[in-house]
């Protein structure tokens, strides 16, 4: 197996099952595309606080989804941990996740943020918006992703590449909102008024508008976090497209129980910790995401962004159309 996969163990204590009943010893295996960053502070903590042991495979969600695939009934993960409902449908369509029935997991989770049967859910929320130079751009000319096709930025836009889940689900919410050929159409206006060629990473996006290579772009908003953490006058802020239509492009990062799990009821006590109270708080800060409930505490950056209408789009729904956006996109010449 490649070099990328990462085995860690945590302390032993005991964890109490879902429903009640006598403590019994268990241990967790996650397969996860999240940073050992921002994985291991939540697991210490839920050590601390309720006491299992946990390993975590780390890799790229495909191939972890092929690697479940693989093993089947022998598997020895119990969740899966990934970015991005498109990643977590694939996954769930392929029959690799088990529906659940939580009534935590239904209140804690809004609708649109989670499979019908509860076998992936959302764990925090990221923005996919639009940034844009503070030096060169007035925020009385950007209104909407739609307007990014528009004459006016010929040789402003930077883009992220279009092989990254991001913005292929971005694109099936305008399929969903939308159709084909007008989807298409503002897509060929992006691609004619990029500055540059595609990007590998939003942060080389974010990069690029500072120094000037372009005017604005599209990004999960954390990425920019990151740098204002470092740097407060980072010349690049965020505006909220689509407020008076559909909304703000949101996401997640979610997770789901194995089908073949060994430990469900440890695995779905652990999914139910991570949509609530604590858990939220730290899920939330530690990668500058938003937490499920709107009103729950955010990190100073985050909440210094203000308030803004997401869309409420099916993240399910955003999921089915991803085939049907990579055909569009490959059509319109981003790539």
């Amino acid at each position: 197996m490649r070099s990328f996969f990462l085995w860690s163990l945590v302390a032993s204590l005991n964890v109490v099952h879902a429903e009640g009943g006598a403590t019994k010893t268990k241990q967790l295996v996650i397969y996860t595309s999240r940073a050992e960053y921002l994985l291991k502070p939540l697991l210490d903590r839920y050590t601390a606080r309720h006491g299992v042991k946990f390993r975590y495979m780390k890799g790229k969600a495909a191939a972890l989804v092929q690697k479940l695939i693989s093993e089947g009934k022998n598997t020895q993960a119990d969740l899966l941990m990934t970015v991005d409902a498109g990643n977590l449908w694939f996954a769930a369509q392929n029959k690799l996740l088990r529906p659940l029935k939580s009534k935590q997991l239904e209140a804690s989770v809004p609708q649109h943020l989670r499979a019908a049967d509860l076998s992936w859910v959302g764990l925090s929320v990221r923005a996919r918006t639009i940034v844009y130079s503070t030096e060169r751009v007035k925020t009385q000319a950007l209104s909407s992703y739609e307007d990014l096709a528009d004459k006016k930025w010929r040789g402003k836009l930077c883009l992220r590449t279009a092989k990254k889940v991001y913005n292929r689900s971005l694109v099936a919410m305008l399929l969903e909102v939308h159709g084909v050929k007008p989807t298409e159409a503002i897509l060929k206006g992006w691609v004619n008024n990029l500055a540059a060629p595609v990007f590998p990473s939003d942060t080389k996006v974010i990069e690029a508008i500072k120094a000037g290579q372009c005017d604005l772009g599209i990004v999960n908003t954390y990425y920019l976090g990151r740098l204002l953490k470092k740097d407060p006058a980072y010349p690049v802020r965020i505006f909220w497209p689509n407020q008076s239509s559909y909304g703000v492009h949101v996401n997640i990062s979610g997770a789901g129980i194995v089908r073949h799990s060994k430990n469900y009821q440890a695995a779905l006590a652990f999914l139910e910790w991570l949509s609530q109270g604590e858990a939220q708080r730290m899920f939330a800060d530690l990668n500058l995401e938003y937490p499920l409930a709107s009103k729950a505490a955010r990190n100073a950056i985050v909440q210094g962004w203000g308030d803004f209408k997401a869309s409420n789009l099916s993240l399910s729904r955003i999921g089915a159309l991803q085939k049907d956006a990579i055909k569009v996109m490959d059509r319109a010449g981003y790539r």
